[in-house]
């Protein structure tokens, strides 16, 4: 009898010692609602992403998706935050170019590393930038654009959605490799910088497409070249900047979801199958290349090695560049 009663109690303790040994298995995630932190205000490609985003995963997930815009500082503010968070995969972030490659390298102390801060889960897609003037601007072609910059008394100014973002870098590059001396006016988000450069505050800009879609095509803004090897269906009538005369101005802003450090694999696992589907439908790729943004799929280590490729090689020319935001 007694030996009976210890061989149930030793059962009962193995049972027991194994649930205590899987408690991140005991509920599924995620059992809170999901953020996804946008570096940049509303209205950009980010941001469209996001929601779009957003609205899809909420029923795949069971579990409310919020979009949390934090601008500032060329994304560093916000992907500093997400760093920070513990990474329980309720706080994510929809990741680009600006506060992954381009920002980094700008600022003496970001607050985080790009590669070791972070578990870089999804490739979302990639959007070109584009060079746009009020119309003011009497230039019909890119070349007449630098003419007429050249032509000018004092330097141009061109409007960007902030330091560091990827327009700051464009605009840069165009100016090293024109030798044309260019202004940087630095704006907290496309949106405010579309203002002035629609009322005639300033008058030219290195912008990333979606931002710019709906003004071109309405004629309120004059688009010269896209900064990407082939047209954008979205306005296949601009060239690009190879068939303009600069083949060396490319640049793309790649669009991602990340999360912090040390994020649970069968969270990123999940997040990544998610996203993955949802790319690969019909009704997300439209939605998404309406406004310049053209959808792709990648494996997430090929994800993390697609990353970890643009901070080695862009975020090295943007140091060589000399810029600083410190």
């Amino acid at each position: 009898m007694f030996r009976r009663g210890l061989r149930i109690f030793g059962a009962m303790l193995c049972m027991a010692l194994g649930q205590a040994a899987r408690p991140a298995q005991a509920e599924a995630w995620p059992t809170r609602p999901v953020r996804i932190v946008v570096v940049f205000p509303p209205g950009g490609s980010s941001d469209i992403a996001a929601r779009v985003l957003a609205e899809a995963l909420a029923p795949r997930l069971g579990q409310r998706v919020l979009v949390d815009n934090r601008p500032g500082a060329g994304g560093t503010l916000a992907a500093a935050h997400v760093a920070q968070q513990p990474p329980d995969g309720t706080t994510v972030m929809l990741s680009n170019t600006a506060p992954i490659v381009t920002s980094p390298p700008l600022y003496a102390r970001p607050g985080y590393d790009p590669l070791s801060s972070f578990t870089h889960i999804a490739y979302i897609g990639a959007t070109p930038m584009v060079v746009v003037t009020n119309l003011q601007v009497p230039a019909q072609d890119l070349k007449g654009l630098m003419a007429w910059m050249r032509a000018q008394p004092q330097p141009a100014t061109f409007g960007t959605s902030g330091a560091g973002s990827v327009g700051h870098v464009v605009g840069t590059m165009f100016s090293q490799q024109t030798g044309i001396p260019l202004n940087h006016a630095p704006y907290r988000g496309s949106q405010p910088m579309q203002a002035d450069l629609l009322g005639g505050s300033i008058l030219l800009s290195f912008d990333t497409l979606p931002e710019n879609v709906e003004n071109i095509r309405a004629g309120r803004l004059r688009a010269y070249a896209v900064t990407a090897p082939a047209r954008a269906p979205s306005v296949p009538e601009v060239p690009t900047t190879g068939e303009a005369g600069l083949p060396d101005l490319l640049a793309q802003n790649w669009l991602g979801l990340s999360g912090p450090a040390n994020l649970p694999p069968e969270v990123t696992r999940r997040l990544h199958g998610e996203v993955s589907a949802l790319l690969q439908t019909a009704a997300i790729q439209e939605r998404l290349a309406t406004v310049g943004i053209i959808t792709g799929v990648k494996t997430q280590p090929e994800f993390a090695g697609f990353v970890a490729g643009q901070v080695n090689t862009i975020g090295a020319a943007v140091r060589a560049m000399g810029i600083r935001n410190d």
